[in-house]
């Protein structure tokens, strides 16, 4: 059975395995190092004292996750957020990616934030296609922004809007206040049915 749920750090080896793949052999990220488990841990932990990070169960297997973090440290940016997803190699093209995202994208505007924003080193049609296809829309392209793998890189840059802006935004709520409301089930519950529909 499949399933969307909170990650916590029991899931950082199996995390930390899909990304090293990332790291060590694409430009897809542009860390040089993987990070190891008890790293990727520290990660979890970081993340989930003010985000959402999702993962995407297979029968005990990590298949896939997704995650919030923070756009930029300035205090007017905090109605914004970068959002990221990575699938197991084995659970490709599955409708993994788009499950993990249909949650994430429902939890992130119960906390108050506007604008999800996803980074894309180019060329990368899959990327591209499901951003496009849960609702983001390209905002501009940093030419040759990173050097990997003996290339240099663009990476393009797409916002999807969460919610419409509000005239007098209050700060958003952390994430522990909204694992407490019946759209938090709600919200997973959207991801995993779609999990249900390619199995």
């Amino acid at each position: 059975m499949r399933t969307i749920r909170l990650a916590d750090t029991d899931d950082a080896a199996p995390i930390a395995e899909i990304y090293s793949h990332f790291v060590l052999n694409t430009p897809i990220s542009f860390e040089s190092t993987a990070p190891d488990a008890d790293e990727m841990a520290r990660r979890i932990e970081d993340v989930l004292q003010r985000y959402p990070w999702l993962v995407c169960d297979s029968d005990g297997i990590v298949a896939g996750y997704a995650y919030a973090s923070q756009h930029r440290v300035r205090f007017h940016y905090q109605w914004s957020v970068d959002v990221t997803v990575y699938v197991h190699g084995s659970f490709r093209r599955q409708g993994i990616a788009r499950a993990l995202y249909t949650a994430l994208l429902a939890v992130i505007p119960l906390q108050g934030y506007v604008s999800a924003y996803a980074g894309i080193t180019l060329p990368n049609p899959g990327s591209v296609g499901i951003h496009e296809a849960m609702g983001f829309v390209p905002v501009g392209v940093y030419r040759n922004v990173g050097y990997k793998l003996g290339a240099w890189h663009d990476v393009g840059w797409w916002q999807a809007t969460l919610i419409e802006p509000p005239s007098k935004p209050t700060a958003p709520i952390c994430l522990a206040d909204v694992v407490r409301l019946p759209e938090w089930g709600e919200a997973l519950e959207a991801g995993t049915r779609l999990l249900r529909l390619n199995l």
